[in-house]
């Protein structure tokens, strides 16, 4: 059986506990105890989270768990000594260490992420960095495996990676059931983003959404303001005005990031030279990517596929 030890604290986010859940249908799934959860804290007792809903843990002590769980919270403080002592102490035994969320600066400040690659939740990234210089930091990542040591994004991120961790040890057949009857989408791969454009742009009408999913199923064809404008049934004027009204973008800008996301699922997936990827997602040509990258997310193609090669080779299966 293994021991699943998921340190909690006092303002601990509570959605976090969803790797309990993982835990117990991974159980269920194979109709035996596989997995044993313990929750702990520096104290014990009740630990109350930042919704304020409590739950009941056990004191620090010194029993071996295969694995440790670092919670997160949505703000940064200071890791209690009493902590990091605790994690540092365990770091040997411990199969594996895990964080989710902002539960990756108590790792940090135990000092198990120095060398790591490692990933948290987007709006802490450069606090983490700035905190943490030695910390080898993918902001930009659902979850990554460095070695003993995983991390993961923030909030709903936690269950990719608890899936993650059940693959680890039962399987993608164990994991697949595991996320169907948690009725969330198996697992995303670790490479991939955090954002994503559509969300980000968040259309108000059925009108602009539709065209906007047209936009996403078709990035090979040009997507001109009138294109999109006929899609909407309206006329190009009246499209532009709708659509920087809802959005807040320019249709030109907002297709320019549907292809720059579309590129980098591509080059984060297998090996297509960038040539027949700037065709895929409507670019045309390399160079006509690459500025579009560098306006977007400050790197070229060829260093976004450098990094998901270097993220591939740590992660399970590699």
């Amino acid at each position: 059986m293994k021991s699943v030890a998921i340190l909690v604290f006092p303002g601990f986010q509570i959605l976090d506990l969803a790797a309990i859940a993982a835990f117990e249908l991974a159980n269920a799934s194979l109709e035996r105890p596989f997995y044993k959860v313990e929750l702990l804290s520096v104290d014990g007792g009740m630990v109350p989270s930042s919704s304020g809903v409590c739950v009941a843990s056990k004191r620090l002590s010194t029993t071996m768990f295969d694995t440790l769980v670092m919670t997160g919270s949505l703000t940064i403080g200071p890791t209690p000594e009493r902590l990091c002592r605790y994690l540092r102490s365990r770091k040997r035994s411990a199969r594996r260490i895990a964080s989710i969320c902002t539960g990756a600066f108590g790792l940090a400040d135990a000092g198990i992420l120095d060398g790591r690659m490692v990933t948290t939740h987007w709006a802490f990234a450069n606090e983490l960095q700035k905190r943490h210089p030695l910390v080898k930091l993918m902001p930009d990542r659902i979850f990554i495996h460095d070695g003993q040591v995983w991390t993961s994004a923030g909030m709903t991120a936690g269950i990719d990676l608890m899936l993650a961790l059940v693959e680890d040890d039962l399987g993608v057949d164990v994991a697949r059931l595991v996320a169907k009857k948690m009725v969330v989408y198996h697992r995303r791969a670790g490479g991939q983003s955090q954002f994503s454009a559509l969300l980000e742009l968040e259309p108000k009408s059925d009108r602009i959404q539709q065209t906007l999913a047209h936009a996403r199923a078709n990035l090979r064809d040009p997507l001109s303001v009138e294109d999109l404008a006929e899609v909407a049934h309206l006329s190009p004027r009246q499209f532009s005005r709708a659509f920087k009204s809802e959005t807040g973008q320019s249709p030109a800008h907002a297709i320019e990031n549907l292809r720059v996301e579309a590129a980098r699922e591509m080059i984060d997936a297998g090996n297509l030279a960038l040539s027949v990827i700037a065709e895929e997602s409507g670019f045309g040509d390399p160079e006509r990517m690459r500025r579009a990258f560098l306006r977007s997310l400050g790197h070229p193609p060829q260093s976004m596929r450098r990094m998901a090669r270097q993220n591939a080779a740590v992660q399970p299966g590699a």
